[in-house]
């Protein structure tokens, strides 16, 4: 039975899942979910029944039901090896994890749309300043990963080696959102070298924004799926 997976086109979270499942060569539906419209389908319905955190993904394996993208991720990789998403060393997939973390963690959620949200709606901040508050994060995280990356010996064509990992499934959504708000990339060389090399590659390219089912004005390529 085909898995599904509960995504967003822009959802940066949903986008991780994408790229690892691609990777994987591991087939799945895309069921959309709408976070922005009508104040968001997640927070609401059937929906908000299946996943109490209301925020995608969401991923379903037969009975199973999967929330939170590194979760997820890890059990992809866990239930296929190959190709294998961390470094097989205790050290270096620690390394892995920790880079992964400080987008996932300590930079993604404060430029989620129900932080978004509730700074305009609730505390009243201007949509410049909100847009503000977006890049201040953001641009913390990016200078810290182009620091790490752009100094360690185990960078090759990807971030780790010559193979993509977690930590480019990570990155590429992160710089995505950077793109789309305009920020100037060129003080990340690293970054942007890893992130060119990972859209030379369908798993990445069939998991864009505009390659999703539910993208606005979209024509998206159909990934091919075991």
């Amino acid at each position: 039975m085909k898995t599904q997976l509960y995504s967003f086109w822009r959802s940066s979270a949903a986008f991780r899942v994408r790229i690892a499942l691609n990777l994987k060569g591991m087939g799945y539906e895309v069921i959309p979910v709408n976070i922005v419209k009508s104040g968001g389908a997640q927070t609401a319905g059937e929906y908000a029944n299946k996943n109490p955190n209301r925020l995608v993904p969401l991923y379903t394996d037969g009975n199973h039901t999967i929330h939170q993208s590194l979760a997820i991720i890890e059990y992809l990789d866990e239930i296929q090896e190959n190709p294998p998403l961390l470094p097989r060393s205790a050290i270096d997939r620690a390394w892995a994890r920790s880079l992964a973390m400080d987008i996932a963690i300590d930079v993604h959620p404060l430029g989620n749309i129900r932080v978004l949200r509730y700074l305009m709606k609730n505390l009243g901040v201007s949509a410049e300043a909100k847009d503000a508050w977006g890049q201040h994060w953001m641009t913390l995280g990016l200078e810290s990963l182009e620091k790490q990356l752009s100094s360690d010996s185990r960078v090759g064509r990807f971030a780790y080696g010559d193979q993509p990992s977690l930590i480019d499934i990570c990155l590429v959504p992160q710089i995505f959102n950077a793109l789309s708000a305009k920020m100037d990339m060129k003080t990340y060389p690293t970054l942007m070298k890893i992130f060119n090399e990972c859209m030379k590659l369908p798993a990445f390219i069939y998991a864009s924004w505009e390659n999703q089912i539910d993208a606005e004005g979209s024509n998206p390529l159909t990934p091919p799926q075991e």
